[in-house]
């Protein structure tokens, strides 16, 4: 199959000629998958604002020590890995929508503990939980979308995962700003619930339906998602192929597993996790007065340059951002580095500077340019952060050309759903697991 063969562009389970479907059902369906997402960021900035409340909590409230409080960042990433692979076998077994429903069981009962915790334990428990269903939530969510979105919106929608993403760390961020711990993870209760609620009503993807031989249903789903099954087409024989582990010898399977792994590990390895779990803790640290208002300025520059890194992204190239956002990276974090070093034990330092005091020329200001510093570091490494989103699918070009099985348009856009795309190639591919929660 060549570059220009027509078939290799035909979408899986879309309309041809271009004819795009009229219903909007598909984009309420989007959108209550996208709680996932939602919920995932939430569940990942809980602990920046909460850390800090829950330290200075006083008994019988349970309170954070030091180590505690590194753990209560941390342990969602075990229960994160763990429900990738939890994931990964239910969406092939249990199917989609009702994966999705399932996650959203774990994310309640998690800030349910939280919410009800007396002491540390419980507390690491409720976020464990949480961190099992972001793992099911990463892998299933883009999924869903790219399957049941029609060709002309399915790139907007697959968007829309990494962005909601990123929109819910920003909602704990804001939210801890006004909220102590436990109203906080009552609130974080509202996304679940309410995907939970909308899931219910929404159809199983067309897509799944076929692979399970229930063609009638398959049918009812995309007039109910597209509003008719005008230019319907049904995947070709083979289109869906066996995984086995001689598969990874060829060339057009290792390269884009190889670099798309290599990329996620070396972005958890960047430290971003870190500033997300700790943002709040990271400025109290650095001396600042309104560490709230820092992390918020933090949550906000990433959601509005995850959004621009998307509109961007097919113009400027995938290359071109990976490696900007890596420059950019580096000089942010070198920066930050410089800050701490220049305000150690200095009684001229920037100890509990205020982000809206005043500039002036006077040298006892001369610190508030320092916090200015730290705030720019930090936007500057969150904004190149921003930049590393790009197509799966693209980087799995080789293999489906190499196969022969058709690429879906417009997949999934952020670093962790490359894996996800690979399901697309090969269904039965036993690589579930989420290395970037």
């Amino acid at each position: 199959m060549t570059p220009e063969d027509p078939e290799e562009t035909q979408p899986l389970l879309g309309p041809p000629g271009g004819s795009a479907p009229r219903s909007r059902r598909v984009f309420l369906a989007a959108f209550a998958a996208a709680l996932g997402p939602l919920s995932f960021g939430f569940a990942l900035g809980y602990s920046s604002p909460a850390i800090p409340s829950l330290q200075r909590a006083a008994p019988p409230a349970p309170r954070l020590d030091a180590a505690a409080a590194s753990w209560f960042g941390a342990v969602v990433t075990l229960g994160a890995a763990a429900g990738g692979v939890l994931g990964g076998w239910l969406v092939d077994r249990a199917g989609r929508k009702l994966s999705l429903l399932l996650c959203s069981m774990p994310f309640v009962a998690g800030f349910a503990v939280i919410t009800a915790a007396q002491d540390v334990w419980m507390l690491l428990g409720g976020r464990l939980l949480t961190g099992l269903a972001c793992g099911v939530a990463s892998l299933v969510a883009p999924v869903y979308i790219s399957e049941i979105a029609y060709p002309a919106v399915r790139g907007l929608l697959g968007s829309c995962v990494q962005l909601m993403v990123v929109v819910g760390i920003l909602l704990a961020y804001l939210a801890g700003w006004v909220l102590e711990w436990r109203w906080l993870a009552v609130l974080g209760c509202v996304p679940p619930s309410l995907m939970l609620l909308l899931m219910c009503f929404m159809p199983e993807s067309p897509r799944f339906l076929l692979t399970q031989h229930r063609r009638q249903e398959a049918m009812a789903a995309l007039r109910f998602l597209w509003g008719s099954e005008q230019g319907w087409e049904d995947p070709p024989i083979g289109a869906e192929q066996s995984f086995h582990l001689a598969l990874l010898r060829q060339p057009g399977i290792y390269k884009p597993f190889i670099i798309g792994v290599s990329l996620m590990a070396f972005q958890q390895l960047s430290g971003v996790n870190a500033v997300m779990f700790y943002a709040e803790t990271i400025f109290e640290e650095a001396k600042f007065k309104d560490s709230s208002l820092a992390s918020v300025i933090v949550g906000v520059i990433q959601v509005l340059f995850t959004a621009v890194a998307a509109l961007i992204m097919d113009r400027a190239g995938r290359r071109l951002l990976l490696v900007l956002s890596g420059v950019v990276m580096v000089f942010s974090t070198s920066a930050f580095g410089a800050y701490f070093k220049l305000t150690q034990g200095g009684a001229g330092n920037s100890s509990h500077v205020a982000l809206s005091a005043p500039v002036s020329a006077e040298p006892v200001d001369a610190s508030v340019g320092l916090a200015w510093l730290a705030v720019g570091s930090m936007c500057l490494f969150i904004a190149g952060r921003g930049d590393r989103h790009l197509r799966p699918h693209q980087l799995a070009h080789g293999l489906s050309r190499d196969q022969g099985v058709q690429q879906p348009h417009g997949g999934p856009q952020a670093l962790w759903c490359l894996l996800a795309c690979l399901r697309f190639l090969h269904l039965q591919c036993p690589f579930h697991f989420v290395l970037c929660p």
